[in-house]
């Protein structure tokens, strides 16, 4: 379309890990073709360093990352410009080049232990005196929630980002550079959030479940209940599934683990029965028909601003849930009493990773939630391919109770993971390599 339309500039934003992953197929795609136009890549996912490292090395034309959408109209400019183009192009590839040099070095640099080495080095607890907290709820329930009860969960933090507003709320408020844009930014959303929450703009619908599991094979978790037909039966007739994780591989300081997901549920040879959940909310359905009647209207502001607040709104009933699921459908920290304030510093027992955070990046253990909560046909959260959620305003991901249970970064991999990670998941080294393009080392 691009060529037949004769289009000066192509534009690629990633809002999701897998969307980067495509961007360097389709800088390899242009490059076969030899097609000349400069590319512009932003969005939530892409940063200078995925651009100069990743898709740059493979285009020999133009490839530029803007981190800001107030400077697009000045790269594009650039760019087009005849007597900034050459100086500009120029610029930008020295800069993109000493940019992978540097990262390349570093990562030479940097020590890795094989997985079966990552794996002896795991996380050690003391499971013979660890007593899971049984939970007051095992299964799949669905959610039904007000608006009106998920406004005091909202952390208007990222709202302030989502628009390049950085600094923390409330303090935003009166910053002395962004202060007067943010108040009345954050005026104009008030007065929007009000009219959802009184005229019901948007549904909100979620589902959880709680089930008994244990690890297996060091990574794996294993997770057993008696609805889903689908998976295998087992000699106790009850069924399991598993969710896959990623262990740390780079070489820790002496007593650091090597960590895993999965070394936050007890092992299934201990004997001791543990639990995990997972979920699914929603605040979307709504959302793409309000945008577009102010599309409609020519109207950009107000159509960004009704996404973001759906974003938000999706985020606390994120947060609104696992308050519920901590404190009554679970219970296991039934005496909890924290601020909103402690709610968004996450200082609660257990955590609520998601695949595509950076304790699990792999996207692929989506399905597995949808599969075991029948997500698509209870709430009508949908995955596409390259796994975003729709409605876009959605939030998934797993509960862990285990109180030494904490959030932290994968960091980059070797090849014998991937290897590994495709055998248990019955995939492909290469479908494998595609999903976890951008934590495998380099070298």
């Amino acid at each position: 379309m691009a060529i037949r339309e004769n289009v000066d500039i192509i534009g690629l934003s990633g809002l999701i890990t897998p969307s980067l992953d495509e961007m360097v197929y389709l800088a390899k795609e242009m490059d076969k073709l030899n097609i000349k136009i400069p590319i512009m890549i932003g969005g939530a996912t892409t940063s200078r360093a995925h651009t100069a490292v990743k898709i740059a090395p493979e285009y020999k034309e133009t490839v530029v990352h803007v981190n800001d959408a107030s400077r697009a109209v000045t790269v594009a400019s650039n760019l087009l410009q005849k007597e900034t183009k050459e100086n500009y192009v120029k610029a930008i590839r020295e800069e993109y080049d000493a940019l992978r040099e540097g990262y390349l070095n570093r990562s030479r640099d940097k020590n890795y232990l094989s997985i079966e080495q990552a794996r002896k080095n795991k996380l050690q607890i003391d499971w013979a005196n660890f007593q899971p907290s049984k939970p007051n709820f095992i299964g799949v329930k669905k959610i039904e929630v007000e608006l009106s009860d998920l406004v005091d969960f909202i952390d208007w933090t990222p709202f302030f980002q989502s628009w390049q507003l950085f600094g923390k709320y409330p303090a935003i408020l009166t910053d002395e550079v962004v202060g007067e844009q943010a108040t009345t930014l954050f005026a104009d959303a008030q007065k929007m959030l009000n009219q959802i929450v009184t005229e019901k703009w948007f549904t909100a619908k979620g589902i959880l479940g709680i089930f008994p599991a244990n690890t297996v094979n060091d990574d794996d978790i294993e997770i057993c209940q008696t609805e889903l037909v689908e998976v295998k039966q087992t000699s106790d007739n009850r069924q399991q599934i598993k969710f896959l994780t990623l262990r740390q591989q780079s070489a820790k300081t002496a007593g650091a683990p090597n960590i895993a997901l999965a070394d936050f549920i007890a092992p299934k040879d201990s004997g001791i029965q543990d639990y995990m959940g997972c979920f699914c909310v929603t605040t979307g359905f709504g959302v793409d028909e309000k945008a577009k009647e102010y599309e409609e209207q020519l109207d950009d502001y107000n159509s960004i601003m009704v996404k973001a607040i759906a974003d938000r709104l999706a985020e606390a009933f994120a947060e609104y849930l696992h308050l519920k699921v901590r404190k009554e459908i679970w219970g296991y920290a039934s005496d909890e009493n924290l601020s909103n304030t402690q709610l968004i510093k996450e200082e609660y027992k257990g955590i609520r990773p998601a695949p595509g955070y950076p304790a699990c990046p792999d996207h692929l253990e989506k399905p597995t939630i949808w599969k075991l909560l029948n997500v698509a046909q209870e709430i009508g959260v949908t995955l596409t391919e390259s796994m975003a959620m729709w409605p876009a305003s959605s939030v998934s991901g797993y509960y862990f109770a285990n109180p030494q249970s904490k959030y932290f970064g994968l960091g980059k991999i070797k090849e014998d993971q991937v290897i590994d990670y495709a055998k248990r998941r019955g995939i492909s080294t290469e479908v494998a390599t595609k999903w976890l393009a951008p934590n495998i080392s380099p070298s």
